[in-house]
């Protein structure tokens, strides 16, 4: 665990308006990847708008590296088709949750991400600190696909000594 800042979990907690891949629907699920990291939600089967709450955990050593989210379509007697994919880049949460608390009451702002062209946040999207916790609540946009997007929100996890 050297050079661990600390731990990510991130609740992927719903898709929106995901792309058709079967006939009426789609079987989505999402890989989470983080240099050799790979997480993965369950399939939710024939919904576009799946709802996941699933909560899943990656180690954090690089802020420069970004997540990538994958979103794929559960075939059985095909290869899965890809729904689009989406990154995060969490230098700023990072930097966020390793900077000097003290002065942020419950509920306080200390960063907010805008939506650009160079980035897949869909609306703004602020780091608050919550209960003790450093929070981010994001809608990220999925690319190379017509549409869809994936609610989900990241909370930073302190490991003692790092």
């Amino acid at each position: 665990m050297e050079n661990t800042l600390g731990l990510l979990r991130i609740t992927i907690q719903r898709g929106i308006n995901l792309a058709k891949r079967d006939v009426r629907s789609s079987d989505p699920y999402v890989i989470v990847r983080l240099g050799k990291q790979k997480l993965k939600t369950r399939v939710v089967r024939k919904n576009l708008n799946p709802e996941w709450n699933e909560e899943l955990t990656l180690t954090i050593a690089d802020p420069n590296l970004p997540i990538k989210l994958e979103v794929y379509d559960r075939d059985t007697f095909s290869q899965d088709d890809k729904m689009g994919d989406a990154e995060i880049d969490i230098k700023t949460f990072v930097e966020a949750a390793k900077g000097d608390l003290q002065n942020i009451s419950s509920g306080g702002t200390i960063a907010k991400i805008n939506p650009t062209r160079e980035n897949c946040v869909a609306q703004e999207s602020s780091i608050i600190w919550e209960n003790g916790k450093v929070i981010q609540h994001m809608f990220l946009r999925l690319r190379n696909v017509e549409c869809g997007e994936i609610e989900l929100q990241l909370q930073w996890i302190d490991i003692y000594g790092s």
